[in-house]
């Protein structure tokens, strides 16, 4: 709430992102706060000091290693006042902590605004309630939390309803009681500022400021991945690299072959919706064990890049066992080379790294044999609605004038008739999924820019391959790409943005339509 604070307020204000539903209203909101939260360190709401600091150290410390839910970052609770998150995936990670935090702030403060009586700090007996339960840790039974429930509704502004889903969407196994805790520490820092000027105070470290826009986490994450190649012989086979998760390309070879039990009654994609499923762990550790005796090696990134990879070497795979029939014109089999979500702007760093040449101890240089670079990912739809596809033909970088216009192998004929709806047209590439705002995104939509969705990674990872195969001559010029996305959000649907919830299952059939389509055409 200091000046600095004020100014990101007012922006973020002003933009009024779509994900963040209700938050120019006195109500909180509890969906966007939810969706904030899960991305940020458990126990943020306490913390009045956040440093963002570059991979110095700490992980070989004493202190716990935080993992968000649904954030691939370190984060580690220094005291009882200070957390430091570490920023090893580029500014797009600044971007979306930043924004997140904001928000959080905030919703802190109308909730200090609706508690607080008088300037003295007397508080309503709601809230004197809320704080013996979180501050004595006390165990509360069915009426005793629908009795704190309610009073929470008072000063939320939410109907009881609505309150109760939200404490049982916070809950988490180990955290029964995860809603009422992050409501009482936004509240008591936000008061806090308010009676005590202790503002909170977001840092960034000297090493952070040098470090960043400087490749140093993308270019040990590619060196694992070519030595690996060297080691094994495969740098100079054809490579084709595949930009997932890390199950659906593993689960498509591998599954059909290792699970023939399984395959014989659960014909195309509902295999994979039961490999997928909660109940069915064990056919999922059948298929990894099985896959590493049967040419797919495994890289746990421990560079801070946080993208894991793995290799496959087709050549010790019975592809006959498999779906897919081998084009007899090709001499050589193909190497795959799947890596795990990159975030944001890290999609140019990795990119741009893995597309340099090796370097060998002798001083001399190994060209990989590039042959395609196939990007699947999840993204938000404005033409459709949730678990449809979208192939792009180019990608738009949004706040520059930048575009880049592609030839797309994959087009929407080729995943039709999959019960999905298919759109092809632009797509624009988002600084951050969380400063998406309504007005902007129907320009896009009904303009001429004619855009079908947005994303985060498209335009960094275009920008790596053009300069790598039209400038650079890392690779050959003819390299082919393939860009396929799914939904798993509308943000001009009110109840369909990112903040609603996940695809759940009804990712499945999306995902392995497109990575059905992308192997096709590899093979």
């Amino acid at each position: 709430m200091g000046v600095s604070g004020h100014a990101l307020i007012n922006e973020l204000l002003v933009l009024q992102p779509e994900i963040y539903g209700s938050m120019g209203e006195e109500v909180t909101e509890l969906d966007g706060l939810l969706y904030a939260i899960d991305r940020l360190p458990d126990g943020i709401a306490e913390c009045r000091y956040i440093n963002l600091t570059a991979d110095e150290g700490l992980g070989e410390s004493h202190f716990k290693n935080i993992v968000p839910a649904k954030r691939r970052r370190n984060c580690y609770r220094i005291d009882k006042d200070q957390m430091n998150i570490e920023i090893t995936r580029g500014r797009s990670d600044i971007y979306d902590i930043l924004t997140h935090l904001t928000f959080m702030f905030i919703e802190a403060n109308k909730i200090a605004k609706k508690v607080l009586i008088n300037e003295k700090g007397k508080t309503l007996r709601e809230w004197k309630n809320l704080a013996e339960v979180v501050l004595t840790n006390k165990k509360i039974f069915n009426n005793e939390r629908e009795v704190l429930l309610a009073h929470l509704s008072t000063f939320l502004g939410r109907s009881f309803e609505e309150i109760k889903q939200a404490d049982i969407d916070f809950a988490t196994p180990s955290q029964p009681n995860r809603f009422f805790q992050v409501i009482y520490w936004m509240g008591k820092l936000a008061i806090n500022e308010i009676l005590q000027d202790k503002k909170h105070e977001i840092a960034f470290s000297p090493i952070l400021r040098e470090r960043i826009g400087h490749h140093i986490y993308g270019e040990m994450w590619a060196m694992n991945i070519k030595n690996e190649l060297f080691k094994r012989d495969l740098l100079k086979r054809p490579i084709h690299i595949i930009s997932a998760n890390m199950h659906s390309v593993m689960n498509s070879i591998y599954g059909p072959m290792l699970l023939t039990k399984e395959a014989s009654n659960n014909e195309g994609i509902s295999l994979f919706e039961l490999i997928g499923s909660d109940e069915h762990k064990e056919l999922r550790k059948i298929i990894k064990k099985g896959a590493a005796k049967k040419g797919l090696t495994f890289i746990k990134d421990a560079t801070g890049a946080n993208i894991d990879v793995q290799i496959i070497d087709t050549k010790k795979i019975d592809l006959d066992k498999t779906i897919y029939k081998i084009n007899n014109s090709k001499k050589e089999l193909p190497v795959l080379i799947v890596m795990d979500y990159a975030f944001g702007e890290q999609a140019y760093e990795t990119m741009d790294e893995l597309l340099k040449p090796y370097e060998l101890e002798n001083g001399g240089k190994v060209h990989l044999n590039v042959e395609s670079v196939s990007i699947m990912g999840k993204a938000g739809i404005l033409a459709g609605g949730k678990g449809d596809i979208m192939i792009p033909n180019s990608h738009i970088f949004e706040g520059t004038a930048d575009n880049y216009p592609f030839k797309n192998e994959l087009s929407a004929t080729d995943l039709q008739n999959n019960g999905l709806e298919v759109f092809e047209g632009s797509m624009v590439t988002v600084l951050g999924t969380s400063l998406q705002n309504r007005d902007l995104l129907e320009f896009f939509y009904n303009s001429t820019w004619k855009v079908i969705g947005l994303e985060m990674e498209g335009a960094h990872y275009q920008k790596a391959i053009q300069s790598a195969s039209k400038i650079r001559g890392n690779i050959k010029k003819d390299v082919k790409v393939r860009y396929a996305y799914y939904a798993s959000d509308n943000p001009l649907e009110t109840g369909s943005t990112l903040a609603s919830g996940g695809l759940g299952e009804s990712g499945v059939r999306p995902t392995y339509v497109i990575t059905q389509k992308i192997l096709e055409q590899i093979f």
